[in-house]
Formats: structure tokens, C-alpha cells, sequence
């Protein structure tokens, strides 16, 4: 499969726009009441809340990072094809 320059740019664009926006919400999540047990930031057990947002945020994270390689290795390619 051929990649086109432009095509991959917006690869990388994407993980770089996961890491952007995902570590700020695994804050807001985590200072989140519905989080904990206690009701405060790191007070008592974690919830499920906290647990199934961590996980998405994992996920998440984890997709972009494939998906921004997959974009630099696409540039990378097609540098070599015009080289």
C-alpha cells in the first residue's frame, strides 16, 4: 500500500492532537468528585468512574501513538521515493 505524503502528515497530526488532548482530560478526570469514594481528589477508593475513564484514556492513547508512527514511518517512505 502507498501512503501519500499528505495522507500521512494527517496521521501524525492525529497522534499528535491525542496527546494533546488526552493527558488534560485524564486531569480533569482525576480531580473529578465522581472519582473517588471520598468525594475529593484522591480521597478514598478509586470508582468505576475513575477506572473505566482510565482505561479509555489508555486506549486512547495507545491508538494515537500506533496511529502518529504509522503517519512518521508513511513520511518517511514517501521522503525515499522522491529521494
Amino acid at each position: 500500500m502507498v501512503l501519500s505524503r499528505g495522507w500521512a502528515a494527517f496521521l501524525v497530526g492525529v497522534g499528535v492532537w491525542t496527546w494533546l488532548i488526552w493527558p488534560r482530560f485524564a486531569l480533569a478526570i482525576w480531580d473529578d468528585p465522581r472519582s473517588w469514594a471520598g468525594g475529593t481528589s484522591g480521597e478514598g477508593a478509586p470508582t468505576g468512574f475513575l477506572w473505566i475513564h482510565a482505561l479509555l484514556i489508555t486506549a486512547s492513547l495507545a491508538i494515537g501513538t500506533a496511529v502518529g508512527v504509522l503517519g512518521i514511518l508513511g513520511l518517511r517512505a514517501a521522503g525515499r521515493r522522491q529521494g
